[in-house]
């Protein structure tokens, strides 16, 4: 089931320079995680996927323009474990997943090192998938859990987000008798708020709410035999303001657009390779042609499927 994936530290949070704030609010699932057969779940069983991957970027502010030299550099790696269900509700198979990464995070600035370990994990209690002939669908619930590091006023020595977040989701896959396919994955990622907010170690405790988020994985693709090449992206938009105690983020406090609502498009090559065991092998390469309030740059990803 390939529902999503990471509390992974895609740590989007800004610098802690005198004239910014760091934005409060890691990006739990890493964008372009799900893309073949996004909403194609296999056959009932247990199934392990492995993530790797690697994001490099820099800031940008309201007008997509570089912050300074702010840049961001992760390396990760994610394990993650579906278990689908014979069991059928509403005519679709039961299922629940569970995600561990482990996240080597740097950021560019004067005093900042490097710093492994845990990301937030995510949780889907509950998830159902359905088929009928080419169509095939995907829905589920997830549950994202602070259990990233995090130092207040330190970004660069934060890997976790300090906030609960849950992610309802929709994903759904066209497959051809031809061997196109057509897959999309829908999600809105609702936080909580992180109430150890410091704009720098020793400042005073704020509230910081990140806005509310809709992301979309897609990829159209076109399989040969057991290989398929096609491009895969992701588009996320943020929907509601950051708030610094119970106040829209101004323009006064950083080089952003008022309320930071962050934006990002990206697309790339991707490649699959179905064996005749089972095993998939997935890589891929997915530039962000365009960011505001975020940071833009690459993901490169190679997963791994192996049912047992």
């Amino acid at each position: 089931m390939r529902i999503n994936l990471l509390g992974l530290a895609m740590i989007l949070l800004g610098l802690t320079a005198r004239d910014t704030i760091a934005k409060e609010g890691a990006d739990q699932y890493p964008n372009g995680a799900e893309n073949w057969l996004a909403g194609a779940a296999p056959p009932a069983g247990n199934y392990f996927l492995n993530y790797s991957g690697h994001y490099s970027g820099s800031l940008r502010n309201g007008d997509s323009n570089e912050v300074s030299e702010a840049s961001l550099d992760t390396w990760f790696n994610a394990f993650r474990f579906i278990h689908i269900s014979e069991t059928r509700i509403l005519g679709g198979n039961f299922s629940a997943h569970i995600v561990i990464p482990i996240v080597h995070q740097s950021m560019n600035c004067s005093d900042c090192t490097s710093i492994s370990g845990l990301g937030d994990i995510t949780i889907s209690p509950v998830g159902f998938s359905w088929h009928l002939g080419d169509w095939h669908w995907v829905a589920a619930m997830d549950i994202r859990m602070p259990t990233g590091k995090y130092k207040a006023g330190k970004p660069e020595k934060s890997i976790g987000t300090n906030y609960w977040s849950i992610e309802p989701l929709f994903a759904v896959t066209w497959l051809s008798e031809k061997g196109w396919e057509i897959s999309n994955k829908f999600m809105y990622n609702i936080k909580d708020t992180n109430k150890e907010f410091r704009t720098t170690t020793g400042e005073p405790q704020m509230d910081y709410a990140s806005g509310d988020e809709l992301h979309i994985d897609f990829l159209v693709g076109k399989r040969f035999g057991l290989w398929g090449i096609g491009l895969s992206g992701y588009y996320l938009k943020q929907t509601t303001n950051d708030k610094l105690d119970g106040q829209i983020i101004s323009p006064a406090l950083g080089p952003w657009s008022p309320g930071r609502k962050g934006e990002v498009l990206a697309i790339g090559p991707s490649v699959i390779y179905n064996s005749p065991t089972g095993t998939i092998l997935i890589g891929q390469l997915q530039n962000e042609m365009y960011a505001t309030n975020r940071f833009q740059g690459y993901m490169a990803w190679l997963r791994l499927n192996i049912p047992f």
